[in-house]
């Protein structure tokens, strides 16, 4: 399936869609590109913002606010995100919760990848909008579906544990 068919469909059933990706066996290389697109993504839902914020206020210029939002999205976000994971991961130990490393891994970050198109609007809201009830409600329904997403995935790989 498409990468888009599987975004599209996880907001169907979430479950059913990352019990075919941990049936299709552990890849490392599919949890990245999660995560690599995801933080792209996160790039461009930023940019309107950061566009507005350089016309707000111009002793910031533009091309040194998206240098510098790439280099977070792309490169530092994914280092924390992975550290994020090792996190969670020695709380599962702990609470004997019986995922493996790679599945919260790769629950978390197929989570960030399908709620990507509610960031895309956010970063819209923003931009556009700017600071206000509508940014607020759009964060509070990115932070809902994120969690949908991510909680689903997890019961499903401990589900499929058992």
């Amino acid at each position: 399936m498409a990468l888009t068919q599987d975004i599209f469909a996880t907001y169907r059933g979430p479950s059913t869609v990352m019990r075919r990706f941990l049936s299709q066996g552990r890849n490392e290389v599919r949890a990245l590109l999660f995560l690599l697109l995801s933080g792209l993504l996160i790039f461009v839902a930023a940019s309107p913002f950061q566009a507005r914020e350089a016309q707000l206020y111009p002793e910031g210029p533009l091309a040194v606010r998206l240098y510098w939002s790439a280099f977070l999205w792309i490169f530092i976000m994914p280092l924390l995100m992975y550290a994020f994971a090792a996190a969670v991961w020695v709380l599962s130990r702990v609470a004997r919760a019986g995922v493996s490393g790679f599945d919260i891994r790769l629950t978390l970050f197929w989570s960030l990848l399908a709620s990507t198109p509610v960031l895309l609007l956010l970063g819209l809201v923003a931009g556009l909008i700017g600071p206000g009830i509508q940014l607020q409600v759009v964060g509070i329904l990115w932070l809902c579906v994120f969690g949908w997403f991510w909680i689903s995935g997890l019961l499903t790989a401990q589900g499929r544990k058992i």
